[in-house]
């Protein structure tokens, strides 16, 4: 299963690619975006700026969830 997070009304897959860059699969089409949504390259060249800038965000430990073998 990809790592990333599908697009609740498109269905396009958002993922992280390369440094601070955020790669979207959308059907047959690809494109690579800031994390603020401005286009690089690909075929596909529109997204939801606010998507990439949740996939590009810090990946933060949840102090709720816990480690079942430090117990």
């Amino acid at each position: 299963m990809p790592a990333g997070i599908y697009h609740p009304f498109s269905k396009a897959l958002y993922e992280r690619h390369g440094d601070g860059q955020i790669k979207v699969t959308d059907g047959d089409k690809e494109g690579v975006f800031t994390h603020e949504g401005q286009w690089i390259s690909g075929k596909l060249r529109s997204c939801d700026p606010q998507l990439c800038g949740w996939v590009a965000g810090p990946i933060v430990a949840n102090h709720r969830m816990s480690n079942a073998d430090s117990k």
